[in-house]
């Protein structure tokens, strides 16, 4: 039987109204399952919105393929069929998109990262970002693909771009010889766990924390907030310090140059009441030994530890400025360096007797 407009304007509006239902039921069953499992809000949260455009684009899809009215031209029927399967891949990638992302969302939950020991939880959110970004370019990849072969011109150039695949190949990876070297060097960081997002390193004799890892660059947030940029290849071909590749914790060093009389006893004695007074010390290790004796000055150097490298500057600098008021209000007995000068009278000059030779007769 012949189909009219009417027939199909009434048979998508039926078909849109049992999709509004449909996804209305959906809603509310899962509001109601999030109540005993959480895990399910989540979910609904994250792929809703994906979730109901796919719905109604697919349903759209169907009713246009299966009712066609006569009335309209065979090529504007085909250019809506097309318009739709693009709209149809579109929808499926995101919902896939989605529904990935939740999952990797979920497997980040199980792990907080505001805790003191958090480094297996940093290891584990490096490398979901990355996995994150390398699904999203999967996904838009492949939809692209599957969009670009809903063009029949597209599929008969293929033949010819396959053929040509293995010189475009070779002059393509010379072309992005650098690009790639430093994807494949932000997978290698992300999943050797060489660093992780804030990990705290030394890079080119700048202190700071990993920020941000992506495939192809790595944000270090220096300590006076500027962001040093630098590319995923610097880290798997230049050397750096990472203070938090084990563990947070750290021992940090504060060094003094003193007076050789020095009451060494009493500066060891005023270190232990400065530690007892602080809260930044995680009491693990402390202690305060005479390193160097030479130039006129000796050399004590303070090693103390803290739970992180940012408690672990304060500590140090809470550490120096105690002992150096110490020092100050020690000055006579050594707690000041002094430079020594010894003034030696000059020896008398002897009286030289001239050569015979030279002495004129009188």
């Amino acid at each position: 039987m012949a189909v009219t407009f009417t027939d199909f304007a009434l048979t998508l509006l039926l078909a849109l109204l049992v999709t509004l239902v449909g996804v209305v039921v959906v809603h509310v069953v899962a509001t109601l399952l999030a109540r005993r499992w959480p895990l399910v809000g989540f979910l609904s949260r994250s792929t809703a919105t994906a979730f109901r455009l796919l719905a109604v684009v697919l349903v759209i899809a169907v009713v246009v393929r299966t009712s066609r009215p006569q009335q309209v031209p065979p090529n504007i029927w085909e250019g809506v069929e097309l318009v739709l399967r693009l709209a149809s891949i579109g929808a499926v990638a995101w919902f896939v998109g989605a529904l990935l992302l939740y999952f990797e969302d979920l497997g980040l939950q199980r792990y907080r990262t505001d805790v003191s020991d958090n480094r297996n939880a940093r290891r584990l959110r490096t490398q979901v970002l990355v996995i994150r970004r390398l699904t999203v370019a999967l996904v838009v990849l492949i939809a692209l693909g599957a969009a670009l072969l809903s063009f029949p011109g597209v599929r008969a150039v293929g033949a010819s771009l396959l053929a040509s695949a293995g010189l475009l190949s070779v002059v393509g990876a010379v072309a992005a010889q650098s690009t790639l070297a430093n994807v494949f060097a932000g997978i290698q960081l992300a999943f050797s766990d060489a660093i992780r997002i804030d990990d705290v390193v030394v890079v080119d004799q700048q202190w700071g924390r990993i920020e941000e890892l992506t495939l192809s660059y790595v944000v270090v947030h220096l300590w006076d907030d500027r962001r040093l940029v630098l590319p995923s290849g610097y880290f798997t071909k230049e050397p750096y310090e990472n203070w938090t590749r084990r563990t947070s914790e750290l021992v940090g060093a504060v060094e003094l140059d003193l007076d050789w009389r020095v009451d060494v006893d009493g500066l060891r004695t005023r270190l232990d009441e400065i530690l007892a007074t602080t809260a930044l010390w995680d009491g693990r290790s402390s202690s305060l030994a005479v390193t160097d004796a030479t130039g006129g000055f000796v050399r004590v150097r303070v090693l103390v530890s803290a739970t992180d490298a940012s408690t672990l500057f304060d500590l140090r600098c809470r550490v120096r400025e105690g002992l150096v008021a110490w020092a100050r209000d020690h000055a006579e007995a050594g707690g000041l360096p002094r430079q020594r000068v010894e003034l030696v009278a000059p020896a008398p000059r002897a009286e030289v007797e001239p050569p015979a030779s030279l002495v004129t007769p009188s």
